[in-house]
Formats: C-alpha cells, sequence, structure tokens
C-alpha cells in the first residue's frame, strides 16, 4: 500500500499528458498562440499544394508553346495556348504595326524587345504570388512558438511559487505545455522554408523558359523583318 508522501505527487500529475491533453491544459495565451501556429501549418500547406499545381500546369504549357515557337517559320504562323505566349506574339504584333512605315529595322526590334521585356517582368512578378507567405512563416513561426513558451514558462513558475513546492511533479506538467507551443512553431516553420526553397528554385526554371520563349519571339520578328523590312511589317501588321 503506498505512502501518502507516495500518493502526494500522483495526485498532482494531470490525466492526460497526450499532446491534445497538454493543449486542453494550457493558459489561454499559449492555446491561442497553438491554434494560430496550427493554422498557419495549415495555410502553408494549402500554399504548397495549389503552387505546386500552378507551376507543373505553367511548365507543361510553357514546354509545348516553346517547341511550336520553335517550329514556327514566322510569327504569324506561331501559335500559343498559354497567356504568356500569346501576349508575346500579340505585343511583338501590335508593335510591328504601330511602326508599319519604320524604316530603321533595328529600333523596331529594340522597342519589341522593351516591349517583350515588360510582359515577362510582370508574369515573373505574377510567379511569386503566395511566396512570401511562406517566407513568413519560415521567419516567424519560431518566434510565437517560442513566445509561447515564455508564457507558459512564467505561469508554472507562478504556480510554483503559490504552491511552494519545487516537486517535479508540479513543475513538469507546465513546463511540458509551454514547450508544445515551440514544437508547433518548428513544426510550421521548417515545412515553410524548405517550400520557400524549394519554389524559388521551380519559378528560376519558369522565368527561364518564359525567357526563352520571350527570345525566340524576337527572333521570329527579326527573321520576318529581314525578310521585307517595311513590306514584311506591314504583312505582319495585317495578320
Amino acid at each position: 500500500m503506498a505512502t501518502i508522501e507516495e500518493q502526494a505527487p500522483a495526485a498532482t500529475m494531470p490525466h492526460d499528458l497526450s499532446p491534445w491533453g497538454m493543449f486542453m491544459a494550457a493558459d489561454w495565451v499559449v492555446k491561442a498562440v497553438m491554434i494560430g501556429l496550427a493554422l498557419t501549418s495549415v495555410f502553408t500547406w494549402t500554399v504548397f499544394l495549389a503552387k505546386s499545381i500552378e507551376i507543373a500546369r505553367l511548365k507543361r504549357r510553357l514546354r509545348r508553346d516553346l517547341a511550336g515557337f520553335r517550329r514556327a517559320p514566322s510569327l504569324g504562323a506561331a501559335k500559343a495556348r498559354h497567356a504568356l505566349g500569346a501576349g508575346l506574339a500579340e505585343e511583338a504584333r501590335a508593335e510591328l504595326a504601330l511602326s508599319a512605315d519604320a524604316l530603321d529595322k533595328e529600333g523596331v526590334k529594340e522597342r519589341v524587345a522593351a516591349a517583350l521585356s515588360r510582359l515577362e517582368a510582370g508574369f515573373a512578378r505574377r510567379l511569386t504570388h503566395g511566396m512570401g507567405l511562406l517566407a513568413s512563416v519560415g521567419a516567424t513561426a519560431p518566434f510565437v512558438g517560442l513566445f509561447g513558451t515564455v508564457w507558459g514558462i512564467m505561469n508554472s513558475f507562478i504556480g510554483i511559487s503559490r504552491a511552494n513546492t519545487t516537486n517535479l511533479a508540479v513543475v513538469a506538467p507546465g513546463i511540458a505545455e509551454a514547450l508544445l507551443a515551440t514544437a508547433l512553431g518548428l513544426a510550421a516553420a521548417i515545412p515553410a522554408v524548405l517550400m520557400y526553397n524549394h519554389f524559388t528554385r521551380q519559378v528560376a526554371g519558369v522565368k527561364a523558359l518564359a525567357a526563352d520563349m520571350s527570345s525566340i519571339t524576337l527572333r521570329l520578328v527579326s527573321r520576318d523583318l529581314d525578310r521585307g523590312a517595311g513590306t514584311g511589317a506591314r504583312a505582319l501588321a495585317a495578320e
């Protein structure tokens, strides 16, 4: 039969030391931190799935358009299924229409190149949508979790002083609840950092495909201009 001294520590131990039990026993501030970190982790994985699907589709369509542009004998014959390819071809045709009476082919090429660069830069900006959230989560989630841990440990020490005891059975549960906030912060931050680095590499690859398509579009413009100078520009503008 256990003595009174052996029964006292057992009476102070919480019934559930699982993550859910520690969450339910935590202070309301620590609970708010944990809930915020859990929701942040859900948003992070949602961005990961959406961005992965978006980039995979972009790469597939851009590669298809790039192959079509390479086989096209002229700008008028170049057909694109993705908005970027269609936009590059349309922008080139619009500039050629405005420059139909131009005599300087190099000037026309420079203006077309400037227009294509503007489209390419806008496309690159749109590619990074959602990546700011990943960077923010990776940078701030550990500190948010640390705040919850500091708050929980502070409350644990206050409870220790009020109970006037240093019994491990009294101290350990509160500290474990507080450390759970740091664990959730790291669980949210580490995947976010890995996802951000992964998408940085993927976006760089898509930007390279966009740059190749812009370069080939300019090559088609140059080819058509060299075939007929001003006459070629008028023919392109009429297409």
